[in-house]
């Protein structure tokens, strides 16, 4: 079979024929039906410091995926050739699919462990699934889970692209009134799809709302510091987004306002079992674009640009 591999910074994704996998103890063979590209796949290429997670190269990426189980290993009897799965991406000793010595979803069949498994229900559709692996598992544990968004807060959202959309979402169907930042016209366009009580360019338009939490998506400092300037008395702040990873300031307002700041990354199998529901209900449905496994180079290329509004989902026709 071929798989996309990561061979270095700043080199090309090379198509390369890889050796089928086969279902060890405590492991099952899944055939992705669907991956999704990341803004952290650019990231990953471009930037020397993720290297020491690829210790052992070529490495297929490739960390959001859904698809049918094939194959089942010693000890995995739960689990059954036709199962339809999500995967959650990080394995229990920090590892990950895609990274390390997991391959990812940029080929066509990848190995599973229980760290991974989630059942996808029927009513969901395999690109969702894939979507909710990773845009979906960050941005619902960071707003839900660790920001503590429920019915009745005021919460703002920065970034609306794959993730801020979801974290946005989920936070407005929890009863939250939720205001959103985003810099891409297109996507301001999503603003009553999602459930926005208010969108601009920056989130601090949103001063006079006396926010509850702000939760940063995008990262790029300038953000980080908007949100800190925003926020309520005894408000909270979640970093997310790694656009950038420094950010300048100011420490009067964290003072003064005795704000609490917590950074959030990934999430749980629960996390994504709670999504699911919220997908197959039909409430969260966030924007998409098909794309073949073939075309996965263009689109890290497109994110490497910027400007797109929905998340890239890479579909494999079945076997």
């Amino acid at each position: 079979m071929k798989a996309w591999q990561f061979t270095g910074t700043n080199q090309p994704l090379e198509l390369n024929e890889v050796a089928e996998p086969h279902a060890g103890p405590g492991q099952v063979v899944v055939e992705v039906r669907a991956a999704g590209i990341c803004h952290s796949d650019v990231t990953a290429l471009d930037d020397a410091g993720w290297m020491p997670l690829f210790p052992e190269l070529p490495r297929t990426m490739g960390h959001e995926n859904a698809g049918v189980i094939t194959e089942v290993g010693e000890g995995m009897d739960e689990w059954k050739v036709g199962d339809r799965v999500g995967l959650a991406p990080v394995m229990s000793d920090g590892d990950a699919l895609g990274y390390g010595k997991w391959d990812g979803g940029f080929g066509p069949r990848l190995l599973a462990t229980n760290d991974n498994l989630v059942k996808l229900p029927d009513e969901v559709s395999f690109e969702l699934g894939a979507m909710a692996t990773d845009a979906g598992l960050t941005a619902y544990h960071a707003i839900m889970a660790v920001g503590g968004a429920k019915a009745g807060m005021k919460v703002g959202v920065i970034g609306l692209g794959g993730l801020g959309y979801i974290g946005a979402r989920v936070a407005a169907l929890s009863g939250a009134e939720v205001y959103g930042a985003e810099v891409n016209p297109e996507t301001r366009k999503l603003a009553d799809e999602i459930g926005l009580a208010g969108i601009a360019d920056s989130i601090d338009a949103f001063k006079d709302k006396n926010l509850d939490l702000i939760v940063d998506y995008a990262g790029f400092g300038t953000t980080t510091a908007a949100a800190i300037e925003t926020l309520a008395e005894f408000g909270t702040f979640v970093q997310v987004g790694m656009g950038r990873l420094e950010a300048t300031i100011n420490t009067y307002p964290i003072i003064i306002n005795q704000l609490t700041i917590k950074g959030s990354k990934s999430g749980t199998k629960e996390d994504l079992e709670a999504l699911y529901e919220l997908m197959k209900s039909g409430q969260l449905n966030p924007p998409i674009n098909l794309i073949t496994q073939a075309e996965i180079p263009e689109a890290i290329d497109k994110l490497r640009v910027g400007g797109v509004v929905g998340r890239y989902i890479a579909m494999y026709e079945q076997a």
